[in-house]
């Protein structure tokens, strides 16, 4: 899955400058030349540098000043795009962690340029980033399994992982992570509900890619069974949309019609852009459970019924509602781009129009009783043979009475009459198979 399907879009302008007097060591001179140094980041990168590796230099020992300047350093490293260079600052920046600034204030700042790396895309980058800060922990024993440093590191990681759809890695991030929520019997810890659910938001997604459609649903029901979290609606949008698609794949329009509508919701709230996309899901889910419900009468969707991308499946669902094939497919045709380039609306296009084309085909031979296919076959302007499948189908599920004349190429609708005494005759036998029976049964005892 890419990052537009799964996670906001939206790429913040990390800063974390997050400093204060108070992380002061009270040094004026120090001071003075690291915010000079801060002054020259944008004019003069070079001269900036060169301030902030005095810094560092004149710190003795090394405490808040010469900490904020391999911040400092690193950030503008990651800017020029000169990873070996940040790495090198950061080799030197976790030595930091052990005694010359405090645990909470260390954190937050690693935390914060684990963020900031997150925003270049690059997995190898991540990766070393990642091994060189569990290493510092495990050196400083500050590596626990439900140390929350660790924890947003392999979250972190593991979305990276899902961004490159390396499933491979991304299980065994996974693994680890889950290990860290359990208790000693193996069930989930009730009060690590916050951290499953963003286990979950890697886990499901990954899942749904694969098409694990067994694995998902059991996952699914276990995620629904924690209580004791409320997760960000981010999260609870990327549960829900996976579960909606779940439901499709298994048929179950109704579930996945609600599920897509939970998603839709928490994507709002969130501010994603993923909910416009879901909410051509939720569409696509009305029409294939044959609802004649505007989805766009509910509140929270109303406003995007005219928002351009949403437009093209506003008009579906008209021409669905109304059984007009040519307009249905003309909006098809027109709105490809739209409405083909979401490859999970694309994969259920074909279910659609076998819907509407089932509705018209019913509606085309009420008035018969003998209709031509190739007639059938130019009024949903698809070839004879697939207007014989149809024809199948609506015979096998009952909702067309009558057989085909394959020589003919005819379709042959029974009359009430006909059904009447169809039905008398599976009767009649019936009532002679209850007397054999008996007769059989009288002899045997």
């Amino acid at each position: 899955m890419s990052d537009d399907d799964f996670m906001c879009d939206s790429e913040e302008e990390y800063d974390f400058d997050y400093e204060s007097d108070d992380n002061s060591d009270g040094n004026p001179d120090l001071e003075n030349q690291y915010y000079n140094a801060k002054q020259s980041k944008e004019d003069d990168p070079e001269e900036a540098l060169a301030g902030f590796a005095k810094v560092i230099e004149l710190e003795d020992p090394p405490a808040d000043w010469g900490f904020k300047a391999h911040k400092q350093t690193m950030k503008l490293r990651f800017r020029r795009t000169e990873f070996e260079q940040m790495l090198d600052s950061y080799s030197k920046l976790l030595v930091y962690i052990k005694t010359a600034v405090a645990r909470n204030y260390s954190e937050k700042s690693i935390n914060n340029m684990m963020d900031l790396i997150a925003t270049s895309h690059n997995v190898e980058l991540f990766e070393k980033f990642f091994e060189m800060t569990m290493a510092a922990l495990k050196e400083d024993r500050m590596e626990l399994t439900n140390d929350r440093l660790w924890f947003k590191a392999h979250i972190k990681l593991g979305k990276m992982y899902l961004d490159v759809e390396d499933y491979s890695k991304l299980g065994k991030i996974l693994r680890q992570l889950e290990q860290s929520c359990l208790n000693p019997d193996g069930t989930d810890d009730e009060k690590k509900g916050t951290q499953l659910f963003e286990i979950f938001s890697l886990k499901f997604p990954m899942l749904t890619a694969q098409k694990n459609t067994k694995e998902l649903k059991k996952e699914y029901v276990r995620a629904l069974k924690i209580n004791s979290a409320i997760p960000h609606p981010l999260i609870m949008g990327i549960i829900r949309e996976c579960g909606g698609k779940m439901h499709l794949a298994e048929e179950q329009w109704k579930e996945a019609y609600q599920d897509f509508f939970e998603a839709f919701k928490n994507y709002d709230e969130s501010g994603s852009p993923r909910r416009i996309s879901c909410l051509k899901m939720l569409v696509l889910a009305n029409m294939l459970m044959k609802s004649t419900v505007d989805p766009f009468d509910a509140q929270e969707s109303k406003p995007y019924k005219d928002n351009p991308e949403i437009q093209a499946m506003t008009q579906l669902v008209v021409a669905y509602q109304d059984h007009d094939i040519k307009q249905f497919e003309k909006i098809l045709k027109t709105n490809r781009r739209i409405l083909m380039d979401d490859p999970f609306v694309r994969e259920y296009i074909s279910d659609l129009l076998k819907n509407i084309r089932t509705e018209v085909l019913i509606q085309l031979i009420k008035p018969y009783t003998r209709i031509r296919i190739p007639f059938v076959s130019k009024k949903l302007n698809i070839p004879a043979a697939e207007v014989e499948v149809l024809l199948r189908m609506c015979i096998l599920d009952g909702s067309v009475s009558g057989h085909i004349d394959q020589v003919g190429q005819l379709l042959v609708v029974n009359t009430a009459d006909e059904v009447d005494v169809r039905y008398q005759a599976i009767d009649k036998w019936a009532g002679q198979l209850e007397i054999l029976m008996k007769a059989v049964s009288t002899k045997l005892a």
